[in-house]
């Protein structure tokens, strides 16, 4: 694809999200009809090419852009797996695979690191892949000019140099046992360098399986199969149409009218009845997904350890696993590490609903009630208003007034998240503990929603990235998750399993439960039965 291509030339023949909130709105959700009973999948062992698969996606915004130091929500997480290769993947059993890195090794202190580069692999547009569009892109998140919400997974290298023709150095601050995996992450997709030491990321050529064609933001992408693609057991498709349907009516409805071939983000209520509809799967995956409410420990009353214990003691979490998730997930204990965790601690105590100590807390912050304003759509998460009504019901018999500010679910991720004092959030999680703690938790960081900063916590987080014996640093996480979980400013309530539809006309192999939808790599893992 040539620089100069327009990424905006106009869809066609095919459908549209308008048609589709044209549907939702005519029809309801309409699924009181669906047929009991659905035969069981057979195995697909061999995957094989050919057909446009079209996924109505519950989240995108106008505001959304091809630069991947700006990706949010979760159409601009699958896109990247779809049009840009990667250093490193996540296998669906949670490994590490070689990618455009085809082998790397460290010195025996995890400090530095060498990763040999593909060769043979090219751009869409046909430019070979070379050390510099590697280097570029990984500095592009670097440095104290970057905005880049990634900066904080690549703070530790302090210098990236080449060897020979095929190898990028990197040299970190302290040693990092899981550093091959921030290379996993989506916002480190390997660009075209500019030759000026940046990256071209707006013409929208990549290395991915697929090559862009269409961005419309907020509307839809449009890609096709790269048949020069190095990797030729992947990107089945002839082409993919993903459609940022943010209406959860129209999404279910263009899967029920068969307009589309999958959706995420399912109404759990009617979720049971769906999958009772003849040719839909449902899929429900656990994984590091979490829903929580964000309260900004840099603004008041919030910025009181004990205002935000008595938040904590306020809500209702297996209320709201039954009445939002309907079983599709477990308690969440105000801090990210799961189960599905390696250095998860699972004895760490409960916070329980428990009206009496969040009245506790309130008296210990010198208060006999306490107001609070709760912004959320279900942009943010499925449920998400109702969650913070549930809430709002919960807290007033510990005195608490949440009062629920319902916004708008366009632009909510640019307008409302990291802005408002108290709203609601979703976390698709991180392939390793220091991962989600450096993006989410660290002081400073870009994307640290809640503006928490415990000294102790960072501290040692960087000393559990450069631990290399497994017992110690288990216990440097498990401290860290009660930090979390005792002090900081997130309310996180329950962990949501990854639940999203398609028809049965697509198969897959194992599906990784790192992110929605198969990790979000459905573009190069699945194809049409």
């Amino acid at each position: 694809m040539s620089k100069s291509h327009d990424l905006r030339f106009p869809v066609g023949g095919s459908a549209t999200r308008r048609h589709f909130l044209q549907a939702g709105a005519a029809t309801g959700l309409a699924v009181a009809g669906f047929s009991a009973g659905m035969a069981p999948r057979p195995a697909f062992a061999q995957p094989k090419r050919g057909g446009t698969i079209r996924h109505a996606k519950g989240h995108g915004n106008t505001s959304d852009t091809l630069d991947p130091a700006t990706w949010t929500n979760g159409f601009t997480v699958a896109l990247p797996f779809g049009m840009h290769g990667f250093l490193t993947v996540v296998a669906p059993d949670g490994s590490l695979e070689a990618s455009l890195a085809e082998s790397w090794e460290a010195t025996p202190d995890a400090k530095v690191w060498r990763f040999k580069i593909r060769k043979g692999v090219t751009f869409h547009s046909g430019k070979p892949l070379t050390l510099d569009d590697v280097v570029d892109s990984v500095n592009y998140h670097r440095g104290e000019n970057s905005t880049s919400v990634a900066k904080p997974i690549v703070a530790s290298i302090q210098n990236i140099s080449t060897e020979g023709g095929d190898t990028v150095v990197f040299e970190l601050e302290a040693g990092s046992a899981d550093f091959p995996f921030v290379f996993t992450d989506y916002h480190m997709a390997i660009c075209p360098s500019d030759g000026n030491g940046g990256i071209d990321w707006r013409s929208g050529d990549g290395c991915g399986p697929y090559k862009l064609m269409n961005f419309d933001p907020g509307v839809i992408a449009q890609l096709e199969r790269f048949t020069d693609d190095w990797n030729q057991n992947r990107g089945w498709f002839d082409a993919i149409e993903m459609l940022s349907v943010v209406d959860l009516n129209a999404r279910t409805t263009a899967l029920v009218s068969g307009d589309v071939d999958m959706i995420d983000k399912l109404d759990l209520k009617t979720v049971g009845l769906l999958g009772r509809k003849p040719g839909v799967e449902i899929n429900s995956i656990a994984g590091p997904q979490y829903y929580s409410f964000a309260a900004r420990c840099d603004t008041a009353p919030f910025n009181d350890v004990n205002v935000r214990l008595a938040l904590k003691h306020a809500i209702n979490r297996q209320e709201l696993v039954d009445k939002i998730l309907f079983g599709h997930g477990t308690v969440g204990n105000d801090q990210p590490i799961g189960p599905s965790y390696r250095f998860y601690d699972g004895d760490i105590p409960q916070t329980t609903y428990d009206p009496d100590k969040a009245k506790f807390y309130m008296k210990e912050a010198g208060l006999d009630s306490l107001e609070v304003a709760l912004s959320a759509a279900d942009a943010a998460f499925p449920g998400a208003v109702d969650s913070a009504v549930l809430y709002q019901d919960a807290a007033a018999k510990a005195g608490i007034k949440v009062t629920v500010n319902r916004v708008p679910n366009d632009g909510y991720w640019s307008d409302v998240w990291l802005k408002a004092p108290f709203c609601a959030v979703y976390w698709g999680g991180r392939p390793t503990e220091d991962q989600i703690f450096t993006t989410a938790y660290a002081s400073g960081a870009a994307w640290n929603d809640s503006y928490w900063d415990n000294a102790k916590f960072n501290e040692l987080l960087v000393a559990a990235r450069a631990e290399l014996d497994e017992p110690k640093r288990a216990a440097m996480y498990s401290e860290m998750q009660q930090l979390v979980s005792q002090d900081g400013g997130t309310v996180l309530p329950m962990f949501a399993n990854f639940v999203f539809a398609t028809n049965d006309k697509i198969a897959h192999g194992d599906m990784a439960s790192n992110f929605d939808c198969d990790g979000e790599r459905w573009m190069e893992r699945w194809w049409f039965a």
